[in-house]
Protein backbone atom coordinates (compact mmCIF):
# COMPACT_ATOMS: atom_id res chain seq x y z
CA UNK A 1 0.00 0.00 0.00
CA UNK A 2 2.84 2.42 0.81
CA UNK A 3 4.72 1.91 -2.40
CA UNK A 4 1.23 2.20 -4.25
CA UNK A 5 0.68 5.59 -2.89
CA UNK A 6 4.29 6.42 -3.07
CA UNK A 7 3.67 5.89 -6.82
CA UNK A 8 0.71 8.25 -7.21
CA UNK A 9 2.29 10.46 -5.97
CA UNK A 10 5.06 10.92 -8.24
CA UNK A 11 3.05 10.68 -10.78
CA UNK A 12 0.71 14.08 -9.74
CA UNK A 13 4.51 15.56 -9.11
CA UNK A 14 5.07 14.46 -12.79
CA UNK A 15 2.05 15.65 -13.40
CA UNK A 16 2.08 19.17 -11.96
CA UNK A 17 6.03 19.73 -13.50
CA UNK A 18 4.92 19.00 -17.21
CA UNK A 19 1.50 21.31 -16.29
CA UNK A 20 4.11 24.16 -14.94
CA UNK A 21 6.86 23.18 -17.89
CA UNK A 22 3.41 23.84 -20.40
CA UNK A 23 2.49 27.09 -18.52
CA UNK A 24 5.74 28.73 -18.71
CA UNK A 25 6.58 27.32 -22.53
CA UNK A 26 3.01 28.22 -23.19
CA UNK A 27 3.92 32.20 -21.90
CA UNK A 28 7.58 32.54 -23.35
CA UNK A 29 6.00 31.54 -26.96
CA UNK A 30 2.77 34.50 -26.68
CA UNK A 31 5.96 36.78 -25.87
CA UNK A 32 7.69 36.06 -28.27
CA UNK A 33 4.64 36.21 -30.42
CA UNK A 34 3.95 39.99 -29.21
CA UNK A 35 7.79 40.97 -30.09
CA UNK A 36 7.84 39.36 -33.43
CA UNK A 37 4.19 41.25 -34.39
CA UNK A 38 5.85 44.47 -32.94
CA UNK A 39 9.14 44.38 -34.44
CA UNK A 40 8.58 42.48 -37.93
CA UNK A 41 9.97 39.28 -38.76
CA UNK A 42 13.30 40.47 -40.19
CA UNK A 43 14.24 42.14 -36.46
CA UNK A 44 12.53 39.08 -34.88
CA UNK A 45 14.82 36.44 -36.52
CA UNK A 46 17.74 38.69 -36.56
CA UNK A 47 17.87 39.23 -32.82
CA UNK A 48 15.41 36.92 -30.61
CA UNK A 49 15.25 33.83 -32.85
CA UNK A 50 18.02 31.82 -30.89
CA UNK A 51 17.02 33.75 -27.12
CA UNK A 52 15.90 30.82 -24.86
CA UNK A 53 13.09 30.94 -21.53
CA UNK A 54 15.05 29.08 -18.84
CA UNK A 55 12.49 29.37 -16.33
CA UNK A 56 10.25 31.61 -14.78
CA UNK A 57 10.13 32.26 -10.71
CA UNK A 58 10.34 34.13 -7.71
CA UNK A 59 9.35 37.24 -10.36
CA UNK A 60 11.93 36.88 -12.58
CA UNK A 61 12.10 35.75 -16.19
CA UNK A 62 15.30 33.27 -17.01
CA UNK A 63 16.67 33.46 -20.65
CA UNK A 64 19.79 32.67 -22.02
CA UNK A 65 21.58 33.91 -24.77
CA UNK A 66 24.37 32.28 -27.27
CA UNK A 67 26.68 35.50 -27.72
CA UNK A 68 27.70 38.06 -25.54
CA UNK A 69 27.30 40.30 -28.86
CA UNK A 70 24.04 39.26 -28.25
CA UNK A 71 23.46 39.92 -25.16
CA UNK A 72 24.68 43.46 -24.81
CA UNK A 73 22.53 44.68 -28.00
CA UNK A 74 19.27 43.14 -26.68
CA UNK A 75 20.11 45.00 -23.14
CA UNK A 76 20.86 48.22 -24.97
CA UNK A 77 17.53 48.27 -27.23
CA UNK A 78 14.80 45.78 -26.38
CA UNK A 79 15.21 44.75 -22.78
CA UNK A 80 12.23 46.76 -21.94
CA UNK A 81 10.40 45.64 -24.20
CA UNK A 82 10.88 42.07 -23.36
CA UNK A 83 10.06 42.85 -19.85
CA UNK A 84 6.81 44.63 -20.83
CA UNK A 85 5.82 42.16 -22.63
CA UNK A 86 6.37 39.40 -20.11
CA UNK A 87 4.65 41.71 -17.53
CA UNK A 88 1.16 41.29 -20.06
CA UNK A 89 1.54 38.22 -20.59
CA UNK A 90 2.54 37.27 -16.55
CA UNK A 91 1.86 39.60 -14.05
CA UNK A 92 4.19 38.33 -11.81
CA UNK A 93 7.30 39.12 -13.78
CA UNK A 94 9.08 41.91 -12.48
CA UNK A 95 12.62 41.10 -13.56
CA UNK A 96 14.28 40.02 -16.39
CA UNK A 97 17.61 38.29 -15.91
CA UNK A 98 19.72 37.11 -19.15
CA UNK A 99 22.51 35.25 -19.20
CA UNK A 100 25.49 34.16 -22.02
CA UNK A 101 25.13 30.21 -22.33
CA UNK A 102 28.79 29.65 -22.84
CA UNK A 103 29.18 31.54 -19.90
CA UNK A 104 27.07 29.70 -17.78
CA UNK A 105 28.41 26.27 -18.80
CA UNK A 106 32.47 27.26 -18.31
CA UNK A 107 31.20 29.05 -14.88
CA UNK A 108 28.57 26.77 -13.78
CA UNK A 109 26.91 29.61 -11.56
CA UNK A 110 23.87 28.92 -9.33
CA UNK A 111 21.92 31.89 -10.48
CA UNK A 112 19.94 31.90 -7.47
CA UNK A 113 23.09 32.20 -5.30
CA UNK A 114 25.56 34.46 -6.98
CA UNK A 115 23.41 36.45 -9.31
CA UNK A 116 25.81 37.68 -12.10
CA UNK A 117 23.11 38.57 -15.22
CA UNK A 118 21.53 41.50 -16.24
CA UNK A 119 18.89 42.52 -14.05
CA UNK A 120 16.21 44.75 -14.64
CA UNK A 121 13.56 45.37 -12.04
CA UNK A 122 9.98 46.72 -12.86
CA UNK A 123 8.48 49.21 -10.35
CA UNK A 124 5.64 51.42 -10.94
CA UNK A 125 5.39 50.68 -14.65
CA UNK A 126 9.14 51.68 -15.43
CA UNK A 127 12.57 49.64 -15.50
CA UNK A 128 15.75 50.60 -13.94
CA UNK A 129 19.11 48.35 -13.77
CA UNK A 130 19.55 47.05 -10.91
CA UNK A 131 22.85 44.67 -11.72
CA UNK A 132 25.72 44.22 -14.20
CA UNK A 133 26.48 42.52 -17.11
CA UNK A 134 28.54 39.48 -16.76
CA UNK A 135 29.27 39.06 -20.30
CA UNK A 136 31.01 42.00 -21.37
CA UNK A 137 34.22 43.90 -21.40
CA UNK A 138 35.71 45.95 -18.63
CA UNK A 139 38.12 48.97 -18.13
CA UNK A 140 40.77 49.15 -15.69
CA UNK A 141 38.45 50.60 -12.64
CA UNK A 142 35.89 48.46 -12.27
CA UNK A 143 34.41 49.63 -8.94
CA UNK A 144 32.69 52.16 -11.02
CA UNK A 145 33.97 54.66 -8.30
CA UNK A 146 36.86 56.36 -10.22
CA UNK A 147 36.46 58.14 -13.60
CA UNK A 148 37.64 55.75 -16.61
CA UNK A 149 40.41 57.25 -18.59
CA UNK A 150 42.72 55.35 -21.74
CA UNK A 151 46.61 56.25 -21.13
CA UNK A 152 48.30 59.02 -23.88
CA UNK A 153 50.86 58.30 -25.78
CA UNK A 154 53.58 60.32 -24.66
CA UNK A 155 54.60 61.01 -28.13
CA UNK A 156 51.81 62.47 -29.02
CA UNK A 157 51.94 66.47 -28.15
CA UNK A 158 52.33 69.42 -30.50
CA UNK A 159 55.87 69.66 -30.84
CA UNK A 160 55.90 66.07 -32.64
CA UNK A 161 53.06 67.08 -34.83
CA UNK A 162 53.65 68.19 -38.40
CA UNK A 163 51.82 71.15 -39.29
CA UNK A 164 50.54 72.21 -43.20
CA UNK A 165 47.77 73.55 -45.13
CA UNK A 166 45.68 70.64 -44.27
CA UNK A 167 45.54 70.55 -40.86
CA UNK A 168 46.63 74.37 -40.19
CA UNK A 169 42.93 74.87 -38.79
CA UNK A 170 42.51 72.10 -36.43
CA UNK A 171 46.09 72.64 -34.96
CA UNK A 172 45.55 76.28 -34.53
CA UNK A 173 41.98 75.40 -32.83
CA UNK A 174 43.27 72.67 -30.65
CA UNK A 175 45.81 74.94 -29.48
CA UNK A 176 43.85 77.48 -28.62
CA UNK A 177 41.55 75.15 -26.51
CA UNK A 178 44.46 74.13 -24.73
CA UNK A 179 46.22 77.21 -23.81
CA UNK A 180 42.87 77.59 -21.30
CA UNK A 181 39.34 77.83 -20.02
CA UNK A 182 36.72 80.07 -21.93
CA UNK A 183 37.79 78.94 -25.17
CA UNK A 184 35.32 80.12 -27.84
CA UNK A 185 35.40 76.52 -29.37
CA UNK A 186 33.11 74.31 -27.56
CA UNK A 187 32.84 71.72 -28.09
CA UNK A 188 35.41 71.31 -30.61
CA UNK A 189 35.10 68.81 -33.00
CA UNK A 190 37.30 67.12 -34.96
CA UNK A 191 37.33 64.84 -38.24
CA UNK A 192 39.51 63.01 -40.90
CA UNK A 193 39.96 59.65 -42.45
CA UNK A 194 42.36 57.03 -40.92
CA UNK A 195 45.91 58.33 -40.34
CA UNK A 196 45.88 61.83 -40.91
CA UNK A 197 46.54 63.15 -37.29
CA UNK A 198 43.03 63.43 -35.77
CA UNK A 199 44.15 61.24 -32.85
CA UNK A 200 47.55 62.60 -32.13
CA UNK A 201 45.98 66.25 -32.52
CA UNK A 202 43.41 65.17 -29.34
CA UNK A 203 45.91 63.82 -27.59
CA UNK A 204 48.13 66.92 -27.69
CA UNK A 205 44.91 68.95 -26.39
CA UNK A 206 45.07 66.46 -23.28
CA UNK A 207 48.63 66.76 -22.73
CA UNK A 208 49.15 70.61 -22.99
CA UNK A 209 45.81 71.03 -20.72
CA UNK A 210 47.36 68.54 -18.39
CA UNK A 211 50.29 70.26 -18.39
CA UNK A 212 48.78 73.29 -16.92
CA UNK A 213 46.86 71.70 -13.81
CA UNK A 214 43.29 71.25 -15.91
CA UNK A 215 42.08 67.89 -14.69
CA UNK A 216 41.37 66.57 -18.26
CA UNK A 217 40.32 62.99 -19.29
CA UNK A 218 40.51 61.14 -22.41
CA UNK A 219 38.13 58.36 -23.52
CA UNK A 220 37.78 55.85 -26.55
CA UNK A 221 34.36 55.62 -27.27
CA UNK A 222 34.58 52.32 -25.70
CA UNK A 223 36.22 53.32 -23.08
CA UNK A 224 33.05 55.71 -22.45
CA UNK A 225 31.18 52.57 -22.71
CA UNK A 226 32.98 50.46 -20.78
CA UNK A 227 33.57 52.87 -17.79
CA UNK A 228 29.61 53.43 -17.37
CA UNK A 229 28.88 50.03 -18.04
CA UNK A 230 31.23 49.58 -14.98
CA UNK A 231 29.54 52.09 -12.82
CA UNK A 232 26.44 50.45 -13.20
CA UNK A 233 27.26 46.97 -12.55
CA UNK A 234 29.00 48.40 -9.09
CA UNK A 235 25.71 50.43 -8.21
CA UNK A 236 27.66 53.45 -8.92
CA UNK A 237 26.72 55.30 -11.88
CA UNK A 238 25.26 58.66 -9.76
CA UNK A 239 29.62 58.95 -8.39
CA UNK A 240 30.53 58.12 -11.75
CA UNK A 241 28.32 60.99 -13.48
CA UNK A 242 28.96 63.62 -10.60
CA UNK A 243 33.10 62.88 -10.86
CA UNK A 244 33.00 63.00 -14.81
CA UNK A 245 30.79 66.31 -14.95
CA UNK A 246 33.56 67.66 -12.09
CA UNK A 247 36.29 67.81 -14.59
CA UNK A 248 37.82 70.32 -16.83
CA UNK A 249 38.41 68.73 -19.94
CA UNK A 250 36.89 65.69 -21.73
CA UNK A 251 38.38 64.52 -25.06
CA UNK A 252 36.87 61.85 -26.64
CA UNK A 253 37.72 59.80 -29.58
CA UNK A 254 36.21 57.51 -32.29
CA UNK A 255 32.83 59.27 -31.14
CA UNK A 256 31.67 57.07 -34.06
CA UNK A 257 31.95 53.88 -32.48
CA UNK A 258 29.34 55.02 -29.52
CA UNK A 259 26.26 52.63 -29.14
CA UNK A 260 23.27 51.74 -26.54
CA UNK A 261 20.76 53.94 -26.34
CA UNK A 262 21.21 54.17 -22.34
CA UNK A 263 25.16 54.85 -23.14
CA UNK A 264 23.84 57.22 -25.93
CA UNK A 265 21.04 59.47 -23.67
CA UNK A 266 24.16 59.59 -20.88
CA UNK A 267 26.87 60.94 -23.11
CA UNK A 268 24.24 63.33 -24.23
CA UNK A 269 23.57 64.56 -20.68
CA UNK A 270 27.31 64.72 -19.97
CA UNK A 271 27.84 66.78 -22.91
CA UNK A 272 24.92 69.29 -22.26
CA UNK A 273 26.23 69.28 -18.06
CA UNK A 274 29.71 70.24 -19.07
CA UNK A 275 28.60 72.56 -21.74
CA UNK A 276 26.18 74.48 -19.89
CA UNK A 277 29.55 74.82 -16.94
CA UNK A 278 31.55 76.42 -19.35
CA UNK A 279 34.05 73.37 -19.56
CA UNK A 280 35.64 72.38 -22.55
CA UNK A 281 34.71 69.18 -24.93
CA UNK A 282 37.16 67.97 -27.56
CA UNK A 283 36.06 65.59 -29.77
CA UNK A 284 37.38 63.06 -32.78
CA UNK A 285 35.26 61.08 -35.28
CA UNK A 286 35.66 59.61 -39.01
CA UNK A 287 33.17 61.75 -40.57
CA UNK A 288 31.47 65.23 -40.22
CA UNK A 289 28.87 65.43 -36.91
CA UNK A 290 26.20 65.86 -39.16
CA UNK A 291 26.86 62.54 -40.80
CA UNK A 292 27.05 59.87 -37.37
CA UNK A 293 23.94 58.01 -38.24
CA UNK A 294 24.12 55.85 -35.40
CA UNK A 295 24.06 58.83 -32.69
CA UNK A 296 20.69 60.76 -32.17
CA UNK A 297 19.51 63.97 -33.31
CA UNK A 298 20.21 65.52 -29.86
CA UNK A 299 23.89 64.53 -29.80
CA UNK A 300 24.52 65.13 -33.17
CA UNK A 301 23.19 68.41 -32.86
CA UNK A 302 25.50 69.40 -29.86
CA UNK A 303 28.71 67.97 -31.49
CA UNK A 304 27.79 70.12 -34.03
CA UNK A 305 27.07 73.16 -31.92
CA UNK A 306 30.88 74.31 -31.89
CA UNK A 307 33.68 74.48 -34.23
CA UNK A 308 33.94 71.75 -36.73
CA UNK A 309 36.98 71.54 -38.45
CA UNK A 310 38.00 68.89 -41.14
CA UNK A 311 41.42 67.39 -41.40
CA UNK A 312 42.27 66.81 -44.91
CA UNK A 313 44.49 64.63 -47.17
CA UNK A 314 48.43 66.07 -46.27
CA UNK A 315 49.70 68.00 -49.42
CA UNK A 316 53.09 66.71 -51.15
CA UNK A 317 54.84 68.93 -48.81
CA UNK A 318 53.77 67.77 -45.42
CA UNK A 319 54.17 63.98 -46.48
CA UNK A 320 57.72 64.63 -47.11
CA UNK A 321 58.56 66.40 -44.12
CA UNK A 322 56.44 63.43 -42.16
CA UNK A 323 58.83 61.08 -44.45
CA UNK A 324 62.21 62.55 -43.90
CA UNK A 325 61.42 62.70 -39.60
CA UNK A 326 60.51 59.20 -39.96
CA UNK A 327 63.52 58.33 -41.85
CA UNK A 328 65.93 60.19 -39.44
CA UNK A 329 64.26 57.76 -36.44
CA UNK A 330 65.18 54.81 -38.74
CA UNK A 331 68.74 56.07 -39.47
CA UNK A 332 69.69 56.52 -35.81
CA UNK A 333 68.24 53.01 -35.42
CA UNK A 334 70.26 51.66 -38.52
CA UNK A 335 73.01 53.94 -39.25
CA UNK A 336 73.89 51.96 -42.26
CA UNK A 337 70.76 52.94 -44.06
CA UNK A 338 70.84 55.33 -46.36
CA UNK A 339 67.81 56.91 -48.73
CA UNK A 340 68.68 59.32 -51.57
CA UNK A 341 66.75 62.53 -51.28
CA UNK A 342 65.47 61.62 -54.89
CA UNK A 343 64.03 58.34 -53.83
CA UNK A 344 62.54 60.50 -50.44
CA UNK A 345 60.89 62.52 -52.88
CA UNK A 346 59.66 60.38 -54.94
CA UNK A 347 58.05 57.77 -52.45
CA UNK A 348 56.01 61.17 -50.64
CA UNK A 349 54.83 61.92 -54.55
CA UNK A 350 53.52 58.57 -54.79
CA UNK A 351 52.09 57.89 -51.33
CA UNK A 352 49.19 60.07 -50.92
CA UNK A 353 46.62 58.11 -48.54
CA UNK A 354 47.75 58.96 -44.93
CA UNK A 355 50.61 59.17 -42.75
CA UNK A 356 50.16 55.57 -41.56
CA UNK A 357 51.39 54.46 -45.37
CA UNK A 358 53.94 56.85 -44.74
CA UNK A 359 55.35 54.98 -41.32
CA UNK A 360 55.07 51.82 -43.93
CA UNK A 361 56.94 52.83 -46.63
CA UNK A 362 60.02 53.82 -44.64
CA UNK A 363 59.63 49.79 -42.79
CA UNK A 364 59.45 48.78 -46.28
CA UNK A 365 62.37 51.25 -47.20
CA UNK A 366 64.91 49.80 -44.58
CA UNK A 367 64.02 46.22 -44.71
CA UNK A 368 64.61 46.30 -48.75
CA UNK A 369 67.79 47.84 -48.18
CA UNK A 370 68.90 45.89 -45.24
CA UNK A 371 67.83 42.09 -46.41
CA UNK A 372 68.95 42.78 -49.99
CA UNK A 373 71.81 44.40 -49.45
CA UNK A 374 71.27 46.92 -52.56
CA UNK A 375 71.45 50.63 -52.60
CA UNK A 376 67.77 52.64 -52.75
CA UNK A 377 66.82 54.24 -55.88
CA UNK A 378 63.74 55.38 -57.90
CA UNK A 379 63.07 51.73 -59.13
CA UNK A 380 63.81 49.69 -56.13
CA UNK A 381 62.00 52.00 -54.12
CA UNK A 382 58.78 51.37 -56.20
CA UNK A 383 59.23 47.63 -55.52
CA UNK A 384 59.20 47.63 -51.99
CA UNK A 385 56.04 50.46 -51.27
CA UNK A 386 54.17 49.02 -54.59
CA UNK A 387 51.43 47.77 -52.29
CA UNK A 388 51.12 50.89 -50.50
CA UNK A 389 50.71 52.68 -53.97
CA UNK A 390 48.12 50.02 -54.93
CA UNK A 391 46.19 51.22 -52.06
CA UNK A 392 46.14 54.77 -52.74
CA UNK A 393 44.18 53.65 -56.16
CA UNK A 394 41.10 51.85 -55.01
CA UNK A 395 38.36 51.23 -57.62
CA UNK A 396 35.10 53.04 -57.72
CA UNK A 397 32.31 50.14 -56.88
CA UNK A 398 29.21 50.84 -57.95
CA UNK A 399 26.14 49.83 -55.71
CA UNK A 400 24.61 48.48 -58.76
CA UNK A 401 27.64 46.35 -59.97
CA UNK A 402 27.37 44.78 -56.09
CA UNK A 403 23.71 44.21 -56.11
CA UNK A 404 24.26 42.23 -59.53
CA UNK A 405 27.11 40.37 -58.21
CA UNK A 406 25.36 39.18 -54.70
CA UNK A 407 22.36 38.20 -56.74
CA UNK A 408 24.44 35.76 -59.40
CA UNK A 409 26.62 34.62 -56.10
CA UNK A 410 22.98 33.26 -54.21
CA UNK A 411 21.31 32.47 -57.15
CA UNK A 412 18.80 35.31 -56.92
CA UNK A 413 17.78 38.31 -58.90
CA UNK A 414 18.51 41.79 -58.33
CA UNK A 415 14.85 42.32 -58.74
CA UNK A 416 14.42 40.35 -55.45
CA UNK A 417 17.12 41.83 -53.98
CA UNK A 418 15.01 45.13 -54.43
CA UNK A 419 12.06 43.88 -53.44
CA UNK A 420 9.98 43.90 -49.96
CA UNK A 421 10.11 39.86 -50.18
CA UNK A 422 11.52 38.81 -46.28
CA UNK A 423 12.18 35.25 -47.46
CA UNK A 424 15.51 33.90 -45.78
CA UNK A 425 16.56 33.14 -49.48
CA UNK A 426 16.41 36.92 -50.29
CA UNK A 427 17.29 38.79 -47.00
CA UNK A 428 20.20 37.41 -46.65
CA UNK A 429 21.93 38.47 -49.68
CA UNK A 430 19.92 41.81 -49.69
CA UNK A 431 21.85 42.29 -45.89
CA UNK A 432 25.27 41.43 -47.49
CA UNK A 433 24.82 43.02 -50.90
CA UNK A 434 23.94 46.53 -48.08
CA UNK A 435 26.70 45.38 -46.18
CA UNK A 436 29.25 45.74 -49.18
CA UNK A 437 27.82 49.04 -50.25
CA UNK A 438 28.50 50.43 -46.67
CA UNK A 439 31.85 49.08 -46.63
CA UNK A 440 33.42 49.42 -50.37
CA UNK A 441 31.48 52.70 -51.34
CA UNK A 442 31.16 56.48 -49.77
CA UNK A 443 27.44 56.67 -50.22
CA UNK A 444 25.29 57.59 -47.07
CA UNK A 445 23.20 55.18 -45.47
CA UNK A 446 20.31 57.05 -46.00
CA UNK A 447 21.42 56.61 -50.17
CA UNK A 448 21.72 52.87 -49.71
CA UNK A 449 18.66 52.52 -48.47
CA UNK A 450 17.26 54.35 -51.20
CA UNK A 451 19.16 52.43 -54.14
CA UNK A 452 17.99 49.19 -52.31
CA UNK A 453 13.93 49.79 -53.10
CA UNK A 454 13.43 52.83 -50.71
CA UNK A 455 14.25 51.45 -47.16
CA UNK A 456 14.77 53.39 -44.79
CA UNK A 457 18.30 54.08 -43.15
CA UNK A 458 17.83 52.13 -39.85
CA UNK A 459 17.33 49.18 -42.30
CA UNK A 460 20.57 49.41 -43.58
CA UNK A 461 22.20 49.39 -40.05
CA UNK A 462 20.33 46.99 -39.41
CA UNK A 463 21.89 44.81 -42.19
CA UNK A 464 25.43 46.43 -41.64
CA UNK A 465 25.44 45.58 -37.86
CA UNK A 466 23.84 41.98 -38.93
CA UNK A 467 26.35 40.62 -41.14
CA UNK A 468 29.52 42.65 -38.79
CA UNK A 469 27.92 39.91 -36.05
CA UNK A 470 27.35 37.01 -38.40
CA UNK A 471 30.92 37.34 -39.87
CA UNK A 472 32.48 37.49 -36.44
CA UNK A 473 31.06 34.09 -36.03
CA UNK A 474 30.57 32.25 -39.24
CA UNK A 475 34.12 31.46 -40.94
CA UNK A 476 32.38 30.22 -44.19
CA UNK A 477 30.51 33.24 -45.04
CA UNK A 478 33.50 35.13 -43.95
CA UNK A 479 35.45 33.51 -46.65
CA UNK A 480 32.27 34.36 -49.20
CA UNK A 481 32.47 37.48 -48.35
CA UNK A 482 35.82 37.90 -48.98
CA UNK A 483 35.48 36.60 -52.01
CA UNK A 484 33.11 39.26 -52.91
CA UNK A 485 34.85 42.00 -52.37
CA UNK A 486 38.18 40.37 -54.29
CA UNK A 487 35.53 40.02 -56.92
CA UNK A 488 34.37 43.89 -56.89
CA UNK A 489 37.30 45.37 -56.48
CA UNK A 490 39.58 43.36 -58.68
Amino acid sequence: MFSERTDVGCVDRQSKETTGNAEVSAVWERVRGRLRAELGDDIFSSWFARIELMSIGGGAAELSIPTKFLKSWIQAHYIDKILTRFAEESPGVTQIHLHVRSTMRAKAVDVAARPSATVIELRAGQSSIAANSDGGAAPAQTDGTQLPANPLDKKMTFDTFFVGKSNALARAAAEKVATGPGSAYNPLYVHAAVGLGKTHLIQAVAHAASSRGRRVVYLTADGFMYGFVAALKSHNALAFKERLRGIDLLVIDDVQFLQGKSIQHEFCHTLNALLDAGKQIVVASHCAASDLENLDERTRSRLGGGLVVEMESHDEELRLRILESRLAAARAAHPNFEAPPEVIQHVAHKITANGRDLEGAVNRLLAYATLSGTALTIETADIAIRDLVRSCEPKKVKIEDIQKLVATHFNVSRADILSSRRTANVVRPRQIAMYLSKTLTLRSLPEIGRRFGGRDHTTVLHAVRKVDDLLSRDGTLREEVELLKRMLLD
